[in-house]
């Protein structure tokens, strides 16, 4: 059998997305590329490879067997290929996906693109939305680098923890809640709003105020976004309890009021971590890209 690494790379995506469609959009190229593509790698192995079943395509014997082997056959290449370029950023062209918390994009993003620019001027960033539910983008290779509050479930994602931040309680000036002591019975009370990409009225936090004295939230909307919820919160009585660090520029351009949260309710510190695939771990362009998010974040959770 004879096959370059393009016609391997092809046949791993064929074989991860189970569609030809799938794999051109995994690879960046077009449809009848990717068709061209199976052709050859169909006659290069004698096998059909994927087979029509109605308005789907399913792996043939002979690809099952294959798949997992085609794979490791990938990502070694990839990481000695990596391993054997020196890394010259003024010449560098590539576009790294980074999908990160909206907050995190609002307070960093900025920073980020600028810091690229100033060191690889011909590397490009998609810039976009982290998702509410834990999905195989890494895996695929359609996020180079991900944020996420908690570790990732995928044993072949790595992560690394930049900080920790901590919820605050967020009002517009002038809010009731603002005169006085803040005790949980206030807190409770308020109208609440909460952050969440699914809609969910319930989390953590309603979990704790039961546990103290048995109180119950009163929620009455759910918002998609950080900053969506901070500018309602900005226009009515709304109550949101978010982190605070990443949100703090947010905040203070909109000139809102961070408390913290009523003394006996204690929450865990909210951690953030970023992701990548293992594929990447040799990648020095993707070891750079790494780094300099760090550095990007970082500051955020100085001590103010």
């Amino acid at each position: 059998m004879q096959l370059d690494l393009n016609l391997l790379t092809a046949l791993d995506a064929l074989l991860e997305e189970g569609s030809v469609a799938g794999a051109a959009a995994r690879l960046h190229v077009t449809a009848p590329a990717m068709s061209r593509s199976l052709g050859r790698i169909r006659k290069a192995t004698g096998d059909q490879i994927l087979v029509r079943t109605g308005r789907t395509m399913v792996p043939t014997t002979r690809a099952l067997a294959m798949r997992a082997q085609v794979h490791t056959l990938v990502e070694q290449a990839h990481q000695l290929l990596a391993a054997q370029q020196e890394l010259d950023l003024a010449g560098l062209k590539r576009v790294f996906t980074v999908r990160w918390h909206d907050a995190l994009n609002a307070a960093c993003g900025t920073a980020l693109i600028s810091a690229v620019r100033g060191e690889a001027p011909g590397v490009q960033l998609r810039m976009s939305a982290e998702p509410g539910t834990d999905t195989p983008e890494l895996r695929r290779g359609e996020v180079d680098l991900e944020s996420s509050a908690g570790i990732p479930s995928l044993p072949d994602v790595r992560h690394r923890l930049v900080g920790r931040d901590r919820l605050v309680v967020v009002v517009r000036p002038g809010h009731p809640l603002t005169e006085g002591a803040l005790t949980p019975e206030r807190y409770a009370a308020a109208e609440h709003l909460t952050v969440c990409r699914r809609g969910n009225l319930h989390d953590p936090l309603d979990d704790a105020l039961a546990a103290t004295g048995g109180l119950e939230r009163h929620v009455v909307a759910s918002g998609p976004t950080s900053a969506f919820a901070m500018q309602l919160v900005l226009a009515t009585d709304l109550v949101v309890t978010m982190p605070d660090a990443v949100t703090r520029t947010a905040r203070e351009q909109l000139g809102l009021v961070a408390l913290p949260l009523p003394a006996p309710l204690r929450m865990p510190d909210v951690p953030l971590y970023l992701l990548w695939h293992q594929r990447y771990d040799d990648d020095r362009a993707h070891a750079w890209l790494r780094e300099l998010a760090v550095r990007t974040i970082r500051p955020l959770f100085a001590p103010q």
